[in-house]
Protein backbone atom coordinates (compact mmCIF):
# COMPACT_ATOMS: atom_id res chain seq x y z
CA UNK A 1 0.00 0.00 0.00
CA UNK A 2 1.23 3.82 -1.02
CA UNK A 3 -0.90 6.04 1.15
CA UNK A 4 -0.50 8.88 -1.52
CA UNK A 5 -2.15 6.58 -4.19
CA UNK A 6 -4.80 5.30 -2.12
CA UNK A 7 -5.52 9.28 -0.68
CA UNK A 8 -5.99 10.35 -4.34
CA UNK A 9 -8.24 7.78 -5.15
CA UNK A 10 -10.34 8.41 -2.63
CA UNK A 11 -9.94 12.06 -3.17
CA UNK A 12 -11.56 11.72 -6.71
CA UNK A 13 -14.39 9.75 -5.56
CA UNK A 14 -15.47 11.88 -2.48
CA UNK A 15 -13.96 15.62 -3.33
CA UNK A 16 -14.07 18.38 -0.54
CA UNK A 17 -14.91 16.33 2.46
CA UNK A 18 -12.53 16.84 4.04
CA UNK A 19 -13.07 15.87 7.60
CA UNK A 20 -13.36 12.37 6.20
CA UNK A 21 -10.35 12.12 4.03
CA UNK A 22 -8.23 13.54 7.00
CA UNK A 23 -9.39 11.00 8.85
CA UNK A 24 -8.90 8.36 6.75
CA UNK A 25 -5.31 9.83 5.80
CA UNK A 26 -4.34 10.02 9.64
CA UNK A 27 -4.99 6.03 10.27
CA UNK A 28 -3.12 5.13 6.76
CA UNK A 29 -0.04 6.58 7.45
CA UNK A 30 0.12 5.43 10.97
CA UNK A 31 -0.64 1.62 9.34
CA UNK A 32 1.39 1.70 6.28
CA UNK A 33 4.78 0.19 7.56
CA UNK A 34 2.56 -3.17 9.26
CA UNK A 35 0.08 -3.23 6.92
CA UNK A 36 3.02 -3.41 4.24
CA UNK A 37 4.43 -6.53 6.01
CA UNK A 38 1.50 -8.64 5.18
CA UNK A 39 0.82 -9.60 1.44
CA UNK A 40 -2.05 -10.96 2.50
CA UNK A 41 -3.93 -7.75 3.13
CA UNK A 42 -2.61 -6.04 -0.03
CA UNK A 43 -4.31 -9.57 -1.80
CA UNK A 44 -7.12 -9.16 -0.34
CA UNK A 45 -7.30 -5.26 -0.81
CA UNK A 46 -7.99 -4.46 2.72
CA UNK A 47 -7.57 -0.59 2.81
CA UNK A 48 -9.49 -0.27 0.01
CA UNK A 49 -12.29 -1.72 1.20
CA UNK A 50 -12.04 -0.61 4.48
CA UNK A 51 -12.27 3.00 3.37
CA UNK A 52 -15.57 3.00 2.05
CA UNK A 53 -18.68 2.40 4.04
CA UNK A 54 -20.35 -0.85 3.57
CA UNK A 55 -24.04 1.57 3.12
CA UNK A 56 -25.48 4.89 3.89
CA UNK A 57 -28.76 5.78 4.45
CA UNK A 58 -30.40 9.51 3.56
CA UNK A 59 -33.62 10.41 4.53
CA UNK A 60 -36.06 13.30 5.11
CA UNK A 61 -37.52 14.09 8.94
CA UNK A 62 -40.61 16.01 8.57
CA UNK A 63 -41.88 16.98 11.96
CA UNK A 64 -44.05 19.97 13.40
CA UNK A 65 -42.90 22.91 15.89
CA UNK A 66 -44.72 24.31 18.52
CA UNK A 67 -46.30 26.99 16.71
CA UNK A 68 -47.67 24.49 13.93
CA UNK A 69 -45.19 25.14 11.53
CA UNK A 70 -43.64 21.99 9.45
CA UNK A 71 -40.10 21.58 9.61
CA UNK A 72 -37.88 19.13 7.85
CA UNK A 73 -33.85 17.96 8.08
CA UNK A 74 -32.06 15.25 6.82
CA UNK A 75 -31.50 12.53 8.88
CA UNK A 76 -28.31 9.61 8.17
CA UNK A 77 -26.72 6.38 9.46
CA UNK A 78 -24.13 5.55 7.89
CA UNK A 79 -22.82 1.49 8.57
CA UNK A 80 -19.38 1.48 7.97
CA UNK A 81 -18.10 -1.33 8.98
CA UNK A 82 -19.51 -4.90 10.69
CA UNK A 83 -16.37 -7.11 10.41
CA UNK A 84 -16.38 -7.62 14.34
CA UNK A 85 -20.06 -7.71 14.88
CA UNK A 86 -23.34 -5.47 14.48
CA UNK A 87 -22.29 -1.66 13.68
CA UNK A 88 -22.37 0.47 16.55
CA UNK A 89 -21.89 4.22 16.63
CA UNK A 90 -23.74 7.73 18.26
CA UNK A 91 -26.29 9.44 16.77
CA UNK A 92 -25.37 13.22 16.39
CA UNK A 93 -28.27 15.89 16.38
CA UNK A 94 -26.79 19.37 15.40
CA UNK A 95 -26.81 21.75 12.31
CA UNK A 96 -23.40 20.86 11.44
CA UNK A 97 -24.01 17.26 10.60
CA UNK A 98 -23.64 15.98 7.16
CA UNK A 99 -21.92 12.92 5.18
CA UNK A 100 -18.71 14.05 5.32
CA UNK A 101 -18.85 14.42 9.02
CA UNK A 102 -20.36 10.92 9.76
CA UNK A 103 -18.15 9.16 7.09
CA UNK A 104 -15.44 10.02 9.61
CA UNK A 105 -16.87 9.34 12.81
CA UNK A 106 -17.98 6.07 11.30
CA UNK A 107 -14.34 5.41 10.56
CA UNK A 108 -13.12 6.30 13.59
CA UNK A 109 -15.74 3.98 15.57
CA UNK A 110 -14.53 0.81 13.48
CA UNK A 111 -11.20 1.21 15.30
CA UNK A 112 -12.59 3.03 18.62
CA UNK A 113 -15.47 -0.26 18.90
CA UNK A 114 -11.91 -2.79 17.84
CA UNK A 115 -9.85 -1.40 20.57
CA UNK A 116 -12.23 -2.92 23.37
CA UNK A 117 -12.08 -5.86 22.14
CA UNK A 118 -15.60 -6.50 22.07
CA UNK A 119 -17.94 -7.68 19.33
CA UNK A 120 -18.77 -4.51 17.50
CA UNK A 121 -18.72 -2.88 14.17
CA UNK A 122 -18.82 0.77 13.46
CA UNK A 123 -21.30 3.33 12.42
CA UNK A 124 -22.56 6.28 13.04
CA UNK A 125 -25.50 8.65 11.94
CA UNK A 126 -27.61 11.73 13.16
CA UNK A 127 -29.23 14.75 11.23
CA UNK A 128 -29.00 18.37 10.87
CA UNK A 129 -31.50 19.38 13.72
CA UNK A 130 -30.45 21.61 15.51
CA UNK A 131 -31.85 21.06 19.65
CA UNK A 132 -31.05 24.04 20.89
CA UNK A 133 -33.46 26.07 22.45
CA UNK A 134 -36.48 23.09 21.52
CA UNK A 135 -38.95 22.11 23.67
CA UNK A 136 -39.23 18.56 25.19
CA UNK A 137 -42.17 18.59 22.65
CA UNK A 138 -40.35 19.71 19.75
CA UNK A 139 -37.66 17.36 20.14
CA UNK A 140 -40.03 14.11 20.92
CA UNK A 141 -41.89 15.22 17.94
CA UNK A 142 -38.85 15.15 15.65
CA UNK A 143 -37.01 11.93 17.73
CA UNK A 144 -39.77 10.40 16.53
CA UNK A 145 -39.92 10.83 13.03
CA UNK A 146 -36.34 10.53 12.84
CA UNK A 147 -36.92 6.99 14.05
CA UNK A 148 -39.97 6.14 11.94
CA UNK A 149 -37.37 6.28 8.74
CA UNK A 150 -34.35 4.87 10.30
CA UNK A 151 -36.10 1.34 12.71
CA UNK A 152 -36.05 -0.75 10.33
CA UNK A 153 -32.25 -1.17 9.47
CA UNK A 154 -30.96 -1.17 13.58
CA UNK A 155 -32.16 -3.95 16.12
CA UNK A 156 -29.60 -5.65 18.22
CA UNK A 157 -28.30 -7.60 15.35
CA UNK A 158 -27.71 -5.38 13.12
CA UNK A 159 -27.15 -1.60 14.34
CA UNK A 160 -27.78 -0.95 17.78
CA UNK A 161 -27.06 2.86 17.54
CA UNK A 162 -26.31 5.09 21.01
CA UNK A 163 -26.14 8.56 22.13
CA UNK A 164 -23.26 11.31 20.86
CA UNK A 165 -23.53 15.47 20.28
CA UNK A 166 -26.88 16.67 21.08
CA UNK A 167 -28.33 12.96 22.23
CA UNK A 168 -28.93 12.08 25.34
CA UNK A 169 -31.09 9.75 27.61
CA UNK A 170 -33.65 12.24 26.98
CA UNK A 171 -33.26 11.63 23.16
CA UNK A 172 -32.88 7.91 23.26
CA UNK A 173 -35.93 7.63 25.33
CA UNK A 174 -38.19 9.31 22.58
CA UNK A 175 -36.65 7.15 19.95
CA UNK A 176 -36.59 3.47 21.81
CA UNK A 177 -40.54 4.58 22.31
CA UNK A 178 -40.77 5.00 18.71
CA UNK A 179 -39.32 2.03 17.69
CA UNK A 180 -40.64 -0.30 20.24
CA UNK A 181 -43.89 0.76 18.74
CA UNK A 182 -43.04 0.60 15.07
CA UNK A 183 -41.11 -2.53 15.50
CA UNK A 184 -43.73 -4.14 17.90
CA UNK A 185 -41.06 -5.73 20.12
CA UNK A 186 -39.21 -4.72 23.28
CA UNK A 187 -35.96 -5.18 21.93
CA UNK A 188 -34.09 -3.38 24.72
CA UNK A 189 -30.52 -3.74 22.83
CA UNK A 190 -31.77 -1.97 19.73
CA UNK A 191 -29.97 1.21 21.34
CA UNK A 192 -27.87 2.43 24.17
CA UNK A 193 -27.98 5.00 26.34
CA UNK A 194 -31.46 4.21 28.27
CA UNK A 195 -31.96 5.05 31.45
CA UNK A 196 -31.41 2.96 34.27
CA UNK A 197 -35.07 0.88 34.97
CA UNK A 198 -35.83 -0.15 31.11
CA UNK A 199 -32.52 -1.60 29.68
CA UNK A 200 -29.99 1.33 30.57
CA UNK A 201 -27.29 0.83 32.29
CA UNK A 202 -25.72 1.84 35.29
CA UNK A 203 -22.37 4.86 35.23
CA UNK A 204 -23.36 5.07 31.24
CA UNK A 205 -23.67 8.78 31.00
CA UNK A 206 -20.84 9.01 32.99
CA UNK A 207 -18.65 6.24 31.11
CA UNK A 208 -17.25 8.08 28.28
CA UNK A 209 -15.33 11.03 30.66
CA UNK A 210 -14.66 8.16 33.09
CA UNK A 211 -12.45 6.13 30.89
CA UNK A 212 -11.09 8.56 29.44
CA UNK A 213 -9.47 9.76 33.24
CA UNK A 214 -8.72 6.10 33.30
CA UNK A 215 -6.60 6.31 30.35
CA UNK A 216 -4.95 9.61 30.95
CA UNK A 217 -4.04 8.33 34.61
CA UNK A 218 -2.31 5.47 32.52
CA UNK A 219 -0.52 8.41 30.62
CA UNK A 220 0.50 10.32 34.06
CA UNK A 221 2.44 7.17 35.67
CA UNK A 222 3.61 6.01 32.62
CA UNK A 223 5.62 9.69 33.25
CA UNK A 224 6.48 8.24 37.05
CA UNK A 225 3.75 11.14 37.98
CA UNK A 226 0.70 11.64 39.66
CA UNK A 227 -2.81 12.94 38.60
CA UNK A 228 -2.71 14.67 42.30
CA UNK A 229 -3.09 18.31 42.19
CA UNK A 230 -2.74 18.35 38.50
CA UNK A 231 -4.90 21.10 36.55
CA UNK A 232 -7.40 19.76 34.15
CA UNK A 233 -8.62 21.84 31.46
CA UNK A 234 -11.88 20.69 29.34
CA UNK A 235 -14.20 21.71 26.55
CA UNK A 236 -17.91 21.55 26.87
CA UNK A 237 -20.10 20.78 29.54
CA UNK A 238 -22.06 18.37 28.22
CA UNK A 239 -22.60 14.43 29.45
CA UNK A 240 -18.82 13.62 28.32
CA UNK A 241 -16.95 17.08 30.02
CA UNK A 242 -19.34 15.95 33.43
CA UNK A 243 -18.44 12.11 33.33
CA UNK A 244 -14.64 13.37 33.42
CA UNK A 245 -14.81 16.09 36.06
CA UNK A 246 -16.09 13.72 37.97
CA UNK A 247 -13.35 10.99 37.65
CA UNK A 248 -10.51 13.73 37.60
CA UNK A 249 -11.66 15.08 40.96
CA UNK A 250 -12.12 11.23 42.32
CA UNK A 251 -8.30 10.72 41.32
CA UNK A 252 -7.27 13.92 42.72
CA UNK A 253 -6.63 16.69 40.01
CA UNK A 254 -8.65 19.44 39.83
CA UNK A 255 -10.53 20.69 37.10
CA UNK A 256 -9.68 24.66 36.36
CA UNK A 257 -12.01 25.17 33.01
CA UNK A 258 -15.03 23.98 31.32
CA UNK A 259 -16.00 25.92 28.06
CA UNK A 260 -19.38 26.14 25.79
CA UNK A 261 -19.76 28.17 22.38
CA UNK A 262 -20.13 31.74 24.10
CA UNK A 263 -16.52 31.28 25.71
CA UNK A 264 -14.63 29.80 29.13
CA UNK A 265 -15.51 29.52 32.51
CA UNK A 266 -12.32 29.19 34.47
CA UNK A 267 -12.23 28.16 38.05
CA UNK A 268 -8.75 28.79 39.95
CA UNK A 269 -9.47 26.81 42.90
CA UNK A 270 -11.14 23.56 41.44
CA UNK A 271 -14.73 22.29 40.46
CA UNK A 272 -16.61 21.31 43.29
CA UNK A 273 -19.29 18.49 43.17
CA UNK A 274 -21.97 21.25 43.17
CA UNK A 275 -20.62 22.98 40.14
CA UNK A 276 -20.37 19.33 38.58
CA UNK A 277 -24.18 18.59 39.22
CA UNK A 278 -25.48 21.84 37.68
CA UNK A 279 -23.63 20.99 34.59
CA UNK A 280 -26.65 18.48 34.22
CA UNK A 281 -28.80 21.50 34.37
CA UNK A 282 -26.75 23.84 32.22
CA UNK A 283 -27.50 20.63 29.54
CA UNK A 284 -30.99 20.04 30.25
CA UNK A 285 -31.41 23.98 29.63
CA UNK A 286 -30.81 23.82 26.18
CA UNK A 287 -29.45 27.18 26.03
CA UNK A 288 -25.66 26.22 25.51
CA UNK A 289 -23.81 28.63 27.42
CA UNK A 290 -21.17 28.26 29.74
CA UNK A 291 -21.90 31.37 31.29
CA UNK A 292 -24.26 30.36 33.06
CA UNK A 293 -21.88 28.44 35.25
CA UNK A 294 -20.43 31.70 36.26
CA UNK A 295 -23.74 33.09 36.89
CA UNK A 296 -24.52 30.43 39.00
CA UNK A 297 -21.30 30.71 41.06
CA UNK A 298 -19.95 34.01 40.89
CA UNK A 299 -17.33 33.56 43.58
CA UNK A 300 -15.65 30.51 42.20
CA UNK A 301 -16.09 30.52 38.20
CA UNK A 302 -15.19 33.37 35.89
CA UNK A 303 -16.57 33.89 32.41
CA UNK A 304 -14.87 35.40 29.62
CA UNK A 305 -16.75 35.50 26.28
CA UNK A 306 -15.24 34.18 22.93
CA UNK A 307 -12.44 32.05 24.66
CA UNK A 308 -11.11 28.77 24.91
CA UNK A 309 -10.79 26.62 27.70
CA UNK A 310 -6.89 26.82 26.33
CA UNK A 311 -6.57 29.71 27.27
CA UNK A 312 -6.22 28.86 30.86
CA UNK A 313 -3.06 27.50 32.45
CA UNK A 314 -3.43 23.96 32.91
CA UNK A 315 -1.17 20.46 33.08
CA UNK A 316 -3.79 18.18 31.43
CA UNK A 317 -6.16 19.59 28.25
CA UNK A 318 -8.51 17.46 26.90
CA UNK A 319 -11.06 18.35 24.29
CA UNK A 320 -14.04 17.25 24.99
CA UNK A 321 -16.74 18.53 22.86
CA UNK A 322 -16.53 18.83 19.05
CA UNK A 323 -14.11 17.58 16.19
CA UNK A 324 -11.62 20.02 15.13
CA UNK A 325 -12.07 22.05 18.36
CA UNK A 326 -8.40 22.97 19.22
CA UNK A 327 -6.14 24.79 16.13
CA UNK A 328 -2.65 24.93 15.93
CA UNK A 329 -2.59 28.31 17.80
CA UNK A 330 -4.53 27.13 20.39
CA UNK A 331 -1.74 23.74 20.92
CA UNK A 332 1.22 26.45 20.86
CA UNK A 333 -0.59 28.26 23.68
CA UNK A 334 -0.90 25.19 25.81
CA UNK A 335 2.54 24.55 25.05
CA UNK A 336 3.89 27.86 26.44
CA UNK A 337 1.55 28.07 29.38
CA UNK A 338 3.27 24.43 30.52
CA UNK A 339 1.06 21.69 29.05
CA UNK A 340 2.40 18.11 30.29
CA UNK A 341 -0.43 15.71 28.38
CA UNK A 342 -2.77 16.41 26.20
CA UNK A 343 -6.15 13.81 25.61
CA UNK A 344 -8.38 14.13 23.24
CA UNK A 345 -11.89 12.71 24.39
CA UNK A 346 -13.93 14.08 21.60
CA UNK A 347 -12.93 12.28 18.42
CA UNK A 348 -10.34 14.65 16.21
CA UNK A 349 -10.91 16.90 18.46
CA UNK A 350 -7.57 18.39 17.67
CA UNK A 351 -6.69 19.95 13.96
CA UNK A 352 -3.53 17.88 12.62
CA UNK A 353 -1.59 21.51 12.90
CA UNK A 354 -2.27 20.98 16.94
CA UNK A 355 -1.18 17.33 16.68
CA UNK A 356 2.01 17.96 15.36
CA UNK A 357 2.99 20.96 17.54
CA UNK A 358 2.46 18.88 20.68
CA UNK A 359 3.84 15.99 19.37
CA UNK A 360 6.85 18.08 18.44
CA UNK A 361 7.39 19.73 22.12
CA UNK A 362 7.93 16.27 22.91
CA UNK A 363 4.50 15.73 24.82
CA UNK A 364 2.47 13.07 25.32
CA UNK A 365 -0.39 13.01 23.24
CA UNK A 366 -3.47 10.22 23.24
CA UNK A 367 -6.44 10.40 20.41
CA UNK A 368 -10.11 10.12 21.14
CA UNK A 369 -10.60 6.83 19.52
CA UNK A 370 -8.43 5.17 22.28
CA UNK A 371 -9.27 8.03 25.30
CA UNK A 372 -13.36 7.98 24.40
CA UNK A 373 -13.93 4.35 23.92
CA UNK A 374 -15.09 4.06 27.70
CA UNK A 375 -18.41 4.82 26.21
CA UNK A 376 -19.29 2.53 23.42
CA UNK A 377 -17.44 0.03 25.88
CA UNK A 378 -20.00 0.66 28.19
CA UNK A 379 -22.60 0.49 25.35
CA UNK A 380 -21.20 -2.67 24.43
CA UNK A 381 -21.21 -4.00 28.59
CA UNK A 382 -25.15 -2.90 28.08
CA UNK A 383 -25.70 -4.78 25.31
CA UNK A 384 -24.31 -8.01 27.10
CA UNK A 385 -26.68 -7.09 30.15
CA UNK A 386 -29.83 -6.51 27.67
CA UNK A 387 -28.93 -9.97 26.31
CA UNK A 388 -28.30 -11.51 29.44
CA UNK A 389 -30.81 -10.20 31.74
CA UNK A 390 -28.26 -9.01 33.70
CA UNK A 391 -28.38 -6.05 36.31
CA UNK A 392 -24.85 -5.05 36.97
CA UNK A 393 -24.60 -2.66 39.94
CA UNK A 394 -22.58 0.34 38.72
CA UNK A 395 -19.41 -0.64 40.94
CA UNK A 396 -19.16 -4.05 38.66
CA UNK A 397 -19.75 -1.85 35.48
CA UNK A 398 -16.84 0.53 36.69
CA UNK A 399 -14.44 -2.30 37.37
CA UNK A 400 -14.85 -4.02 33.60
CA UNK A 401 -14.68 -0.25 32.21
CA UNK A 402 -11.49 0.30 34.35
CA UNK A 403 -9.99 -3.20 32.99
CA UNK A 404 -11.23 -2.50 29.26
CA UNK A 405 -9.67 1.05 29.45
CA UNK A 406 -6.37 -0.45 31.17
CA UNK A 407 -6.39 -3.17 27.93
CA UNK A 408 -6.56 -0.08 25.58
CA UNK A 409 -3.86 1.80 27.13
CA UNK A 410 -1.67 -1.70 27.55
CA UNK A 411 -2.58 -2.21 23.19
CA UNK A 412 -1.47 1.34 22.48
CA UNK A 413 2.15 1.15 24.49
CA UNK A 414 2.64 -2.25 22.62
CA UNK A 415 1.61 -1.06 19.21
CA UNK A 416 3.21 2.78 20.11
CA UNK A 417 6.17 2.38 21.56
CA UNK A 418 9.68 4.25 19.85
CA UNK A 419 12.80 2.87 19.51
CA UNK A 420 13.87 6.12 21.74
CA UNK A 421 11.58 4.50 24.12
CA UNK A 422 8.98 7.34 24.20
CA UNK A 423 5.50 6.40 22.85
CA UNK A 424 3.51 6.79 20.06
CA UNK A 425 -0.15 6.96 21.46
CA UNK A 426 -1.58 7.92 17.51
CA UNK A 427 0.02 5.29 15.89
CA UNK A 428 -0.21 2.58 18.74
CA UNK A 429 -4.11 3.24 18.46
CA UNK A 430 -4.31 2.82 14.90
CA UNK A 431 -2.43 -0.24 14.07
CA UNK A 432 -3.65 -2.09 17.71
CA UNK A 433 -7.22 -1.61 16.07
CA UNK A 434 -6.60 -2.16 12.74
CA UNK A 435 -4.86 -5.32 13.40
CA UNK A 436 -8.01 -6.92 14.73
CA UNK A 437 -10.29 -5.24 11.70
CA UNK A 438 -8.31 -6.47 9.10
CA UNK A 439 -8.09 -9.75 10.28
CA UNK A 440 -11.41 -10.77 10.49
CA UNK A 441 -12.14 -8.93 7.49
CA UNK A 442 -9.44 -11.58 5.62
CA UNK A 443 -10.79 -14.47 7.16
CA UNK A 444 -14.42 -13.65 6.03
CA UNK A 445 -13.87 -13.51 2.69
CA UNK A 446 -14.16 -10.83 -0.28
CA UNK A 447 -17.68 -9.89 0.58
Amino acid sequence: MKVKEVMANLEAKHPGESEYLEAVEEVLNSIEEVYNQHPEFEKAKIVERLVEPDRIFTFRVTWIDDKGQVQNNIGYRVQYNAALGAYKGGLRFHPKVNVSMLKFLGFEQIFKNSLTNLPLGGGKGGADFDPTGKSDAEIMRFCQAFMYEMWRNIGPDQDSPAGDVGVGGREIGYMYGAYKKLAREHSTGALTGKSYGWGGSLIRPEATGFGAMYYVERMVKEQNDTMKGKKVALSGFGNVAWGAAIKAVELGAKVVAISGPDGVCEIKNGITKEMIDYMLDMRASNHNKVQEMADKFPTKATFTAGKKSWSVKCDIACPSAFQNEMDENDAKELIKNGVKYVAEISNMGCQPGAIAAIQKAKIPFAPGKAVNAGGVATSGLEICQNAGHINWTAEEVDAKLHKIMNDIYDMCVEYGKQKDGTINYVNGANIAGFMRVAKAMLAQGII
